[in-house]
């Protein structure tokens, strides 16, 4: 509200630092406790109609802010023969997606970070989709690869210095791919880049559905 108001430049960078300080305070907290549900086997998944261009277009207006402050082009390409209207957790997806996204942007400051989603197998009443997120970042080595999916995690330690984060992204993002029964995995050059990839099974909602 108070960024709505009529503001000098010192007083909206202000505003803006105690607003992001707030929202990367809001991830930890939220990671945390993701981390506390599935540390107790309660997190759990709901199930529902959605529309997966919807989650996708959210995903991105996530971090389009952040990609846009280093001029990042956000690509989407959804191949024509993935359904649109699926079942399972939109929310949990999005999760997901936000948070391969959110690092891909991180760790790039030049070029474009691409997400993409194609059919891998499946009948009439569900699909494994394959979803991709490739950036044009920093990359990373083996070793730092072997080690990302690990809770408290990250690529070296100072990576928590200069990026922030709590290391456990990526471990919730992996139990909630398998949950979907699901596997992630990441392959990179470094200094070239990196593509986190993960399958995830939804049933297929009919047109009545939604």
């Amino acid at each position: 509200l108070a960024q709505r108001t009529d503001l000098d430049d010192r007083q909206r960078d202000y505003l803006q630092k105690v607003q992001y300080s707030a929202e990367s305070l809001l991830v930890i907290i939220n990671d945390i406790l993701d981390f506390s549900k599935i540390e107790a086997g309660k997190l759990s998944l709901e199930e529902t109609t959605f529309k997966l261009d919807n989650v996708l277009k959210n995903a991105i207006n996530q971090v389009s802010m952040k990609a846009e402050e280093t001029n990042l082009e956000l690509v989407v390409s959804r191949s024509s023969n993935v359904p649109n209207r699926l079942k399972g957790d939109p929310l949990r997806l999005g999760q997901v997606l936000i948070n391969l996204l959110s690092n891909a942007v991180k760790f790039t400051n030049a070029g474009e970070v691409v997400l993409s989603v194609d059919y891998a197998s499946g009948d009439n009443d569900q699909a494994v989709l394959e979803f991709r997120v490739r950036d044009t970042g920093i990359g990373l080595t083996k070793e730092q690869i072997d080690g990302l999916f690990e809770s408290f995690s990250q690529a070296d330690a100072s990576t928590t210095r200069r990026f922030g984060g709590t290391g456990l992204g990526l471990a919730i993002s992996k139990n909630i791919v398998e949950m979907m029964n699901g596997e992630i995995g990441a392959f990179s050059t470094y200094g070239e880049g990196s593509t986190f990839h993960f399958t995830a099974t939804f049933g297929i909602a009919k047109e009545d559905e939604i």
